[in-house]
């Protein structure tokens, strides 16, 4: 049966000569794998534009329940990512998203409340005024609201983790660095030193690993330790 839903392109991979796998998070079905015929010939290069990471779509697609691949009926552009394709850091900031949302939520997992926050977190990366070395951390902090393993305080998220990258000394201010993060999420602005920075990123994929029991290195972490600077 044909469904409208919204979406969220997360990736793809090629297959075949011209066709693509799509993983897309959408908000009435969850996470499905879509099955796109054509859209790598030549006569279809603006359509796999569509299909890049953190892409916001209108969808109508043909819902079966069976697990698999799923077809799209019709797909349209929710609205165009202004910065997000063009600029080298909110890419890698799209690629991290991709990445975590892809390690913490599996194949039919439907969240609307997940969703929503994603839909307005991507409209903040494309804001031209976006704090872009806030961003990754704030997006951890949060997400994790959503995934039902967040602490309840900055000082939680300290001692939850096995795991501890920081000072004596420094802990005082990462918890209070964590305190306007999740007070002011992406609005924060404080300043930190660069180093406070890189180790609370390094303790928050520590604590997603911890949770999701999962070891893997973090493949997009090369390029946001360089945003982070």
């Amino acid at each position: 049966m044909l469904q409208k839903t919204s979406g969220i392109v997360l990736s793809y991979i090629r297959y075949k000569e011209s066709s693509i796998i799509c993983k897309v998070f959408t908000r009435e079905l969850g996470l499905k794998s879509y099955l796109i015929n054509g859209v790598r010939s030549q006569n279809s290069k603006s359509k796999i534009a569509l299909y890049q990471p953190m892409t916001l779509l209108d969808m109508v697609v043909y819902n079966k329940e069976s697990t698999g691949l799923q077809r799209i009926s019709e797909v349209k552009l929710t609205r165009a990512n202004q910065l997000i394709p063009f600029d080298f850091n909110r890419t890698g900031i799209a690629l991290f998203m991709t990445e975590v949302l892809t390690r913490s939520i599996f194949e039919n997992y439907q969240n609307e409340y997940l969703f929503d926050f994603l839909e307005k977190s991507i409209i903040e990366l494309d804001r031209q005024k976006c704090s872009l070395s806030h961003f990754p951390l704030v997006f951890l902090i949060e997400h994790a609201k959503y995934l039902g393993f967040a602490p309840e305080s900055a000082k939680e998220f300290l001692t939850e983790n096995q795991g501890q990258p920081f000072k004596l000394e420094e802990l005082e201010s990462a918890e209070n660095f964590i305190n306007e993060l999740i007070t002011s999420k992406y609005a924060c602005d404080v300043m930190v030193p660069l180093s406070l920075r890189r180790k609370l990123m390094d303790h928050l994929l520590e604590f997603y690993n911890q949770q999701l029991e999962n070891n893997q290195t973090w493949k997009s972490m090369t390029i946001l330790r360089q945003l982070l600077d």
